[in-house]
């Protein structure tokens, strides 16, 4: 695990997923203001939680696919995925405490 954002893409999700029992997945594209505005918490998490939860980035333009798969039709769409199901999502940009309730729900103590 890293302690920046890891960029999935349609090529390596599923092997990613596997390997991960949870993991963070902000849907998102370079365009989207309110996916900008979300990058830093995104970068935030993906420090603080470095070696116990995958955060992840998702480009829905360059990686269509994967976004369709899990109906993403709102961008910024975080999931939460633990072993390879979907446990939660958030839609919208959100503040960080949001998304630390989410996490706090689902990681093993």
């Amino acid at each position: 695990m890293v302690n920046e954002p890891f960029h999935l893409t349609d090529a390596n999700f599923d092997e990613t997923t596997k390997k991960n029992p949870l993991i963070l997945v902000d849907f998102w594209a370079g365009w989207c203001g309110p996916c900008r505005a979300l990058a830093p918490t995104i970068e935030e998490l993906a420090k603080d939680l470095a070696g116990k939860v995958l955060i992840a980035k998702l480009d829905v333009d360059a990686n269509p696919q994967t976004a369709e798969k899990f109906q993403v039709y709102s961008i910024p769409t975080v999931i939460l995925l633990k072993d390879c199901c979907e446990v939660d999502r958030i839609v919208g940009l959100c503040p960080r405490k949001q998304y630390d309730a989410a996490l706090a729900k689902h990681m093993t103590k």
